[in-house]
């Protein structure tokens, strides 16, 4: 059953060179094994895969998140405002943006856009 098997997140970009730029000098990840016009990442032991594509940022809703310790949540916030993330907020009820981050009773939450428009999330694990 496909429920006994990790799913990949699977994210399109329109310039390979620009999302190598943006997942690798930005985010900080390292590329794997390219396949011809692809990038595979592996962030907390989970492939990511990056493909070119002319539809890339056309998905309007969170395309991966990161889940976080709320211990460490501040600092890859920080980490991520120093190398030029901007953060976006949203209009969603009963949550309170301060400084683009989103607190949803108790819960923290942040996300943006890589350069093609694909939207990221961080946020914490509730801990």
């Amino acid at each position: 059953m496909l429920s006994d098997h990790a799913p990949m997140p699977v994210l399109a970009v329109t310039d390979m060179d620009r999302a190598k730029e943006f997942y690798e000098g930005t985010l900080g990840f390292t590329a794997e094994e390219p396949f011809p016009g692809a990038l595979t990442y592996t962030a907390g032991g989970v492939p990511i895969f990056v493909y070119q594509s002319s539809y890339a940022g056309t998905n309007r809703a969170t395309a991966i998140s990161f889940i976080v310790p709320s211990d460490v949540f501040d600092r890859e916030v920080a980490d991520l405002r120093s190398r030029g993330v901007r953060f976006e907020t949203y209009d969603m009820p009963e949550v309170v943006f301060h400084d683009g981050v989103a607190d949803m009773d108790g819960m923290r939450s942040v996300w943006f856009e890589d350069p093609f428009g694909n939207i990221i999330n961080v946020g914490t694990d509730g801990s």
